[in-house]
């Protein structure tokens, strides 16, 4: 379904019913990456993913994508759907980024949080010059160069070498996502705020998860994120990189079902 949110229209999946898990994709990717953890939640929660402006089913606007404005998206899609309880908030990587707007301009709407594959810090200025990088050469070149360097340090390596059926799958997903999308993503990243402070104001229960052979993400930036936040718990997924939730899916949605079923 579209939703209408400011001057987008948001392609949402909705579907089963019960505790509500709000799934917040990571860049350049859409709602299609949390294909196993969908199946698996709607048989008993009501799981609600979207795809964010610029990425899969959901149109380009004009950029940039600043995190508040994704997280006022998100914000704009629970109420258009009448959700009135607090949900349980998953994001991994530029999904986190947004989760951390979020709960600094709606709190309320959180039950818990689940942080997968993310940081707090702002970007380095190396980050930045990177982020540039991309952006100039997508606006040259198109999208093609910047979703194949993308999709080599998305998964570990043995996964990119070992499973093609998954690597053609991640292609997929990153080959819905426009031109527009990719700069405006990348330009809203490269300006957001530093949240290392918004996690000492995180009041609801957090689970961390990290991909062991995370190539985007260290593992002392995911041990920073649990020091910071009070109720929280890390959990290190072996044999899986930065796509934790589709690398190892049966240890991830356990981890999760584990933490859900704690609340």
């Amino acid at each position: 379904m579209k939703i209408q949110a400011g001057n987008a229209q948001i392609n949402v999946q909705d579907k089963g019913r019960g505790r509500v898990l709000y799934l917040i994709h990571g860049f350049p990717l859409n709602h299609e990456m949390w294909h196993p953890q969908i199946e698996k939640f709607s048989q008993h929660n009501r799981v609600i993913a979207l795809d964010l402006r610029g990425h899969g089913q959901t149109p380009p606007t004009p950029g940039p994508y600043t995190m508040d404005l994704l997280a006022d998206d998100c914000a704009a899609v629970l109420s258009a759907l009448d959700v009135k309880e607090p949900v349980v908030v998953c994001g991994l990587s530029m999904g986190g980024y947004v989760s951390f707007a979020l709960y600094r301009r709606y709190p309320q709407l959180f039950s818990a949080l689940i942080l997968a594959a993310t940081r707090a810090g702002s970007d380095t200025d190396q980050g930045r010059t990177n982020r540039e990088k991309a952006i100039k050469d997508t606006q040259q070149h198109g999208s093609a160069p910047v979703l194949d360097n993308m999709l080599k340090v998305l998964l570990a390596p043995e996964t990119y070498h070992s499973n093609p059926e998954l690597v053609n799958y991640l292609a997929g997903i990153l080959s819905q996502t426009s031109v527009e999308g990719i700069i405006a993503a990348q330009e809203g990243m490269k300006s957001r705020p530093d949240s290392t402070s918004t996690l000492g104001e995180i009041q609801v229960p957090t689970l961390i998860l990290h991909g062991e052979l995370d190539q985007i993400i260290s593992l002392d930036e995911s041990k920073y994120l649990a020091a910071g936040i009070q109720d929280s718990k890390l959990e290190i997924i072996p044999d899986a990189g930065h796509m934790v939730n589709l690398e190892q899916p049966g240890l991830f949605n356990d981890a999760a079902a584990k933490f859900l079923s704690s609340l």
